[in-house]
């Protein structure tokens, strides 16, 4: 069991963001166990032919050692992200990293097992090493993760803006008691029902959290006393993220408003983007955002906009339609 403390400040200090970072190196826990990490699937299906590629295999090998299921992973590797952070500036993050932290977060993780060997060298050379591991970093990212990072991204966005209203209507212990099952909120701490009897101050410095996908048990958090304070949890309705959803053969709502719109309120359970719903529908940007102009204006979708990022969603009118139609 863990604690976090907190002060007045941490409490104002705690922000909610997306990370990139994140999701590219615990991508890799779902590659080594693709029973636990089923919902995946069709992603683990697609990222295994893309390390298979030697040119891949080779850049990528040191976060493949790094990221052995079971074991903890660096703090450095996992930075705090800020709002709307890119994975360009997460990885300049990774890349700054003092020696002293890379080897202090190294020795952190040998509890749970031995390092491997470019762990160990990394262990011995971290300036001349890190560059490697950041270059994995920015490879794996470019071949397994951009691709479907606009499905990704409008998931952990949703996620995002519904925790941000978790906390604005009832506070920083509302946030932390939905937040997740094995997290108790006690006034001045949060305590965490995981294996690793930490007790740990903030000390002002607030908390990150960040929505993964593949985050799948508990909580996982950077508390090492150089890092900064930051939490990974569970992104909501993550069974959701590979459905290809649609219209099904012969729906009678298609019949009523067409079978673009159809298709679109078909997809609209999460919180979804104009790019991502484009692709999903095999429409143009063009033509999707015509026909979500047309359901807003019937009430049929809401839209918010979550940093530069504009998000529909399904209301409860259009759920009522979709029941009555079978969908």
């Amino acid at each position: 069991m863990s604690e976090l403390r907190f002060c007045l400040a941490d409490v104002a200090g705690v922000r909610l963001a997306v990370s990139p970072a994140n999701e590219t190196v615990m991508s890799m826990w779902a590659l080594a166990d693709p029973v636990r990490y089923a919902v995946h699937l069709p992603w683990i299906d697609r990222a295994r032919a893309t390390l298979r590629r030697p040119e891949v295999a080779t850049r990528v090998r040191p976060l493949v050692e790094l990221t052995l299921p079971r074991r903890w992973l660096p703090d450095f590797l996992t930075p705090a992200a800020r709002p709307n952070a890119r994975m360009t500036e997460q990885l300049d993050q990774i890349a700054a990293t003092p020696p002293a932290v890379v080897v202090q977060d190294l020795l952190a993780t040998t509890p749970r097992g031995p390092l491997g060997p470019f762990g160990r060298a990394l262990l011995t050379d971290p300036v001349g090493l890190l560059p490697r591991l950041v270059d994995a970093v920015r490879v794996w990212h470019d071949e397994a993760i951009a691709p479907d990072w606009p499905r990704m991204r409008a998931l952990l966005d949703a996620d995002v803006a519904y925790r941000a209203a978790q906390l604005a209507e009832g506070g920083a212990g509302r946030l932390f008691e939905q937040l997740h099952p094995s997290l108790r909120w006690l006034g001045d701490r949060v305590v965490s029902d995981d294996p690793f009897e930490r007790d740990f101050d903030l000390r002002g410095r607030g908390l990150a959290l960040n929505p993964g996908v593949f985050t799948d048990r508990r909580v996982l958090w950077n508390l090492l006393e150089d890092s900064l304070p930051a939490g990974v949890y569970p992104v909501r309705a993550v069974g959701t993220l590979w459905e290809a959803a649609g219209p099904p053969p012969g729906d009678p709502l298609a019949r009523v408003i067409g079978p673009g719109r159809a298709a679109l309120l078909h997809l609209l359970d999460t919180a979804t983007t104009t790019t991502d719903l484009a692709r999903l529908a095999a429409m143009s940007a063009g033509n999707v955002s015509q026909h979500l102009a047309a359901l807003h204006a019937a009430g049929l979708v809401t839209r918010s906009r979550q940093g530069r990022h504009v998000l529909y969603r399904n209301t409860d009118a259009a759920r009522v339609l979709l029941r009555a139609s079978g969908g």
